[in-house]
């Protein structure tokens, strides 16, 4: 087998990475790894920017406050669809910090409302307490609470890596059993999707391509989740049904396989697909911007599309009242 395409600026970041000293991120106890994963933002990614409103938010959980923000480039609007967002970081890191950039970008490009979860991390909370967060934040935001100071007119459910499966999770739970508008469209990024087996590209990017099998392990150990439970691998589970999705994966990714997986199932389900890879790219590259300007485009891309599938289920929706 040839060896894969690496972009040049991809595999700058690589070399570099790959030669810095210190503890890798398995070797650090959680709170630890957490503050490192923070810190790199600011050296890998790129400014949140301008926007009209960032507000953080309380949502009510299952089990106390859930901490939440709002991104919006306006500082008012007519009542719409918004953005969930979950955030990546393998269920035991990542914050509301670590991907403010990103969630700012999304905001900014789809000209939308976006609230961004901070949902119990492990193994301080272990499974299933992630996806009880993240669905309960759904609800709320469903209900257009007057503290999120917009009008909810269907849902927008989006994350990276974790957070892709946490949106994958909380579409089927609100598929299952509504809330008060419906998720009219899914963006999962590099989605963790089945944990019940093992796929190729596990093994051929799981050294030396940033997200490492052994931080997956760690990863895996601390989240304690049922792996062959639809709250925990979807895609063993039934997919007819949920709402149009587009797919995001990374061609050097221990995680490609699973993502392309998700999305050949969800067309087989019959729900309206759009797939794309980042070819040479790597895991995380949402949020390497800056490391990694070429994921500008990738990203760039990516929103161009999801602005048209969102537009294609609000014009349903808008037909649907009419003709009722």
């Amino acid at each position: 087998m040839s060896d894969p395409f690496v972009r040049p600026d991809v595999r700058g970041f690589l070399t570099y990475l790959n030669n810095v000293p210190g503890p890798k991120m398995h070797e650090l106890e959680p709170p630890a790894a957490r503050a490192v994963y923070v810190a790199m933002k600011d050296v890998a990614d790129l400014p949140v920017g301008d926007l009209a409103t960032i507000t953080d938010l309380t949502i009510p959980g299952p089990a106390g406050d859930i901490p939440a923000r709002l991104f919006d480039a306006r500082a008012s609007r007519e009542p719409g669809p918004a953005v969930m967002f979950y955030h990546g970081g393998g269920f035991v890191i990542g914050d509301l910090d670590s991907h403010a950039s990103f969630c700012a970008e999304i905001a900014r490009a789809l000209d939308l409302p976006l609230i961004a979860v901070d949902y119990r991390l492990a193994p301080e909370h272990a499974w299933p307490a992630a996806p009880d967060d993240c669905e309960a934040a759904a609800r709320w935001v469903a209900e257009s609470p007057a503290e999120l100071g917009r009008s909810v007119t269907g849902l927008v459910v989006c994350g990276d890596s974790a957070g892709g499966n946490l949106s994958i999770v909380t579409a089927v739970a609100l598929r299952d059993t509504p809330a008060k508008v419906p998720v009219i469209a899914q963006f999962p990024i590099y989605p963790a999707t089945d944990s019940s087996r093992e796929l190729p590209s596990y093994s051929e990017f799981g050294q030396g391509f940033l997200l490492t099998r052994e931080s997956m392990e760690w990863f895996d150990a601390a989240y304690k989740a049922e792996r062959t439970h639809i709250r925990a691998s979807p895609l063993v589970g039934d997919l007819a049904g949920l709402p149009p999705a587009l797919v995001m994966t990374a061609s050097l990714d221990p995680l490609r396989d699973q993502g392309r997986a998700y999305a050949g199932a969800l067309i087989a389900a019959g729900v309206p697909t759009i797939f794309r890879e980042a070819v040479g790219n790597i895991h995380g590259f949402v949020t390497l911007r800056q490391a990694i300007p070429s994921s500008q485009g990738d990203v760039a891309g990516a929103l161009a599309v999801l602005r048209t599938i969102i537009a294609e289920a609000e014009a349903n929706r808008v037909m649907a009242q009419a003709a009722s």
